[in-house]
């Protein structure tokens, strides 16, 4: 590589390079301002509350803890390019956290409300409204939420945020927002429309190679037989 390639070549990593560390350390001076600005009355909430906030895509869930810190369980991608604990500790932006939910790179960690509730009102307890299994005691979920605390894998079907305060308050960790998501699907998947355009689509891809064979033509009967039966 020539000293002019060279020079090409740093003039476009640089800005990149520096682009991403706005994105993923840096925290936007707006949104911390709404937080900061976002004024939350502690009093309203009880030790062992799980509550939870309209955040991105999905609701997000946390365990209040009292003081007015929140113990929720986070995506997050900034760990995944450094170790610095002040930058990670800053408040999780949604960049930051959708990037996260890719990366399956979340925490159990502690919060202040407004960093917990990054703007959005906070709903108290509606779980126990959906939620067959009666909650613990107050104080015992609180002290399971902190046991709780570290990094591990972020799983949208296996291991969420929901997953997390489900675990603490009601002993079990179960998602709602996961079993509507899967119920949907089952919708779309299993249907006999679905297994028609698979039967044609398979058919037509048979018929296009040339050369039918068991290998190519047993999955082209059996995946809509299997949807077939399962709707």
């Amino acid at each position: 590589m020539g000293y002019s390639q060279f020079q090409t070549y740093r003039n476009l990593v640089i800005p990149f390079l520096q682009l991403l560390s706005r994105l993923f350390i840096a925290s936007k001076v707006d949104e911390e301002d709404k937080d900061k600005d976002s004024k939350y009355d502690s009093s309203l909430y009880k030790r062992g509350d799980l509550l939870e906030v309209p955040r991105t895509l999905f609701i997000h869930f946390g365990i209040y803890l009292g003081n007015n810190r929140v113990a929720h369980f986070i995506p997050d991608i900034l760990p995944v390019f450094t170790k610095n604990k002040g930058a990670i500790g800053k408040t999780v932006t949604n960049n930051r956290l959708i990037l996260g939910v890719i990366a399956k790179s979340a925490s159990a960690r502690v919060d202040s409300l407004a960093d917990f509730a990054y703007g959005s009102e906070i709903l108290v307890n509606h779980m126990d409204k959906l939620c067959s299994q009666p909650p613990l005691e107050g104080d015992e979920v609180a002290r399971g939420a902190e046991k709780l605390m570290g990094s591990m894998t972020y799983s949208l079907l296996w291991y969420s945020c929901e997953h997390y305060v489900m675990y603490c308050r009601y002993g079990m960790a179960i998602s709602y927002q996961t079993y509507q998501f899967c119920l949907t699907l089952r919708k779309i998947i299993c249907r006999r429309m679905s297994a028609y355009l698979t039967a044609l689509c398979g058919t037509g891809t048979v018929l296009y190679l040339g050369s039918p064979t068991l290998l190519n033509t047993v999955p082209t009967l059996l995946v809509p037989f299997a949807i077939w039966m399962a709707s």
